[in-house]
């Protein structure tokens, strides 16, 4: 779904990542790569396969948008307990085979705990905000006088009610009037129910579509 963000136009895709056209770049926040392994890391028990499956998911984004960059709004990595030799491995794997796309890393508050990715995967890592009139990429959604905010951090979700009662969590893309919110694109991520103002937008994802759920 293309919508107008702050005078330009970005197109929302049910893979959880947005495309700036102009610039030729994706965006997508949380990651979270390595999560699954820091629990197995703790001897909680959860199923392995999280970062193959998510980098195929990124995969796609990236075969429906030719991107020249990539811009990860921060929380790449999980946590230090995540850092295993076998999500490194298939990050390299995945890096090998799209190594003619730069990618950016705004650093978000877990990637300062875990540490950037390793120095091989090409992934260039900076501390917000990062300034792209019209937009400020950063980790946190606030608003901020530099410009319209490109952030992540709270994984927003929406509840939605059928007339049966049935009921149904969505990831989704919540846009306020000076910062928009992106889904975590780890699938192994909690969410976070949004509660939108008046002048918002919010555009959930369900399976493979976008569909508008609210908007001004």
């Amino acid at each position: 779904m293309r919508v107008e963000v702050a005078g330009t136009e970005l197109e929302l895709m049910a893979e959880r990542a947005a495309y700036w056209p102009e610039r030729a770049t994706l965006f997508v926040a949380d990651t979270h790569w390595g999560k699954a392994a820091a629990f197995r890391a703790n001897l909680i028990p959860v199923p392995g396969g999280t970062t193959e499956s998510d980098l195929a998911r990124l995969t796609s984004a990236i075969l429906r948008t030719s991107p020249r960059r990539i811009v990860l709004l921060g929380d790449a990595l999980h946590s230090r307990d995540g850092r295993s030799e076998k999500t490194f491995q298939s990050l390299a794997a995945w890096r090998a085979r799209h190594a003619e796309i730069e990618i950016l890393l705004v650093r978000g508050n877990h990637d300062r705990k875990a540490g950037d990715p390793p120095e091989g995967l090409g992934i260039h890592c900076v501390d917000a905000p990062v300034i792209e009139a019209p937009f400020v990429f950063q980790h946190h959604p606030s608003e901020t006088p530099a410009g319209y905010a490109l952030a992540g951090h709270i994984h927003p979700a929406v509840r939605l009610r059928g007339r049966g009662l049935q009921r149904a969590t969505l990831p989704c893309f919540h846009f306020a009037p000076g910062v928009a919110t992106l889904p975590a694109f780890g699938s192994f991520c909690g969410s976070a129910l949004i509660q939108p103002g008046p002048a918002d937008r919010v555009y959930a994802i369900a399976d493979d579509e976008i569909v508008n759920i609210w908007r001004r």
